[in-house]
């Protein structure tokens, strides 16, 4: 039975609301995971392995995400990932009380498994909307993201002194407010659940369905977009300090960033519908190496917010593209494995981006560090030509050749 689209726009909307407000605790992590691993942790040293543990989490729930969705349905497994999120944010406020720095990071690692559910939602965008709008329902479920990058560090100052003694926990139990908000909303969604054929179609062989080129390119888009735009983020905050520039200087930094990735998703859907997920991908690693040449030339408080917002907007186009695209190689029984192998390669790149860049920043000069995304930059292009060639209609001569040869 067809839909109205009123209905199918509240869908999206209460989609989009989901993915926004569950995604808030991400940007709080990074606010204040590493101030109360610092005030907590006994060895001062491990302050960053909470959000170490997030991206962990996040890469390791993909695809388990994806087999129980198609089992209970998405509805049913955004409850389950939300009811992670509330667990983790009531241990996480009850962590930061008794100062246990273990519990804190358990805490950390159970967000990062909803963290990798959330990022699901973008795939029951497509489902609500249908084939001939899912780069834009993608596009639109991303743009909660421009909610989730402000409403968390909010709420880590609301409620930074709300418990006595306790910096923050006060904004984890605001977490979990929110995450009752979200259960509330799942309740009464309506969102289409697993057929027959998911559950019980036809699968093509593994080496027959990682061979596709259309696959091969979404996930190299979507996964190296993912690696380098960490890597580049996570190393700016601490190139700046390097550079002498104010923590107030970076915060408006790392804001243009957080708009660069997200406030373009209102449009980013329509341009891959009008010129095609590969170009959309050629234009954001452009933007992307633009971003690196800014960096190699100059370290004014311009050349670092230029470069970080082109950034963003860069990993806007080829993610978002990645997914449209990917949305196109797997049949319906095929839908849970690739999506959660997607997303497994997609959060670990980040996750590897973020490790490596404080890493690397600490034994090379900033210049030296951008160049290192280069090859991962390359290897985009590099596929995308492949694509491109594999996609070239035959000649009139090999078409005459083949019709002989099988004569």
């Amino acid at each position: 039975m067809s839909q109205t689209p009123s209905r199918v726009y509240l869908r999206l909307f209460l989609l989009t609301t989901c993915f926004a407000l569950t995604g808030s605790v991400a940007s709080m992590t990074v606010s204040v995971g590493s101030l109360v691993g610092h005030a907590i942790a006994e060895n001062k040293a491990l302050a960053t392995l909470p959000l170490f543990l997030k991206l962990l989490g996040t890469m390791s729930a993909g695809l388990p995400a994806s087999l129980l969705m198609r089992r209970v349905g998405r509805r049913n497994g955004f409850l389950v990932g939300t009811s992670l999120g509330l667990l983790g944010a009531l241990t996480g406020s009850y962590a930061i009380r008794i100062g246990n720095f273990p519990l804190f990071c358990a805490s950390t690692y159970t967000l990062g498994l909803m963290m990798g559910v959330n990022h699901l939602y973008r795939f029951a965008a497509v489902e609500v909307a249908g084939s001939a709008f899912k780069a834009k329902a993608v596009s639109l479920v991303m743009a909660g993201g421009i909610v989730s990058g402000t409403l968390g560090p909010t709420l880590a100052v609301q409620g930074e002194d709300w418990i006595e003694n306790a910096p923050f926990a006060g904004g984890y139990l605001a977490v979990a407010g929110v995450y009752v908000l979200v259960a509330g909303i799942l309740a009464f969604l309506d969102l289409p659940r697993p057929t027959v054929e998911e559950q019980h179609g036809t699968r093509r062989p593994l080496g027959e369905l990682i061979a596709q080129p259309n696959l091969i390119l979404a996930v190299a888009s979507a996964a190296l977009s993912y690696g380098v735009m960490a890597f580049i983020m996570t190393a700016t905050p601490l190139a700046m300090m390097h550079r002498g520039h104010l923590f107030s200087d970076t915060a408006l930094v790392i804001q243009g960033h957080v708009m660069g990735m997200f406030l373009p998703s209102f449009f980013t859907g329509s341009l891959i519908q009008r010129f095609g997920a590969p170009r959309m991908m050629a234009t954001g690693v452009v933007l992307n190496l633009v971003c690196i040449a800014l960096n190699v030339h100059g370290e004014s408080w311009w050349h670092f917010w230029t470069s970080l917002m082109l950034l963003g907007v860069g990993w806007n186009f080829m993610f978002i593209s990645g997914t449209t695209l990917l949305t196109e190689t797997h049949r319906p029984a095929e839908k849970a494995l690739v999506q959660g192998c997607n997303d497994f390669l997609v959060f670990a790149m980040a996750a590897s981006g973020s490790l490596l860049a404080g890493v690397l920043l600490s034994v090379m000069d900033w210049q030296q560090l951008n160049l290192i995304a280069l090859p991962l930059l390359g290897v985009v292009v590099i596929t995308l030509v492949w694509y491109r060639l594999r996609q070239r209609p035959a000649t009139p001569e090999a078409l005459a050749s083949a019709a002989s040869s099988g004569d």
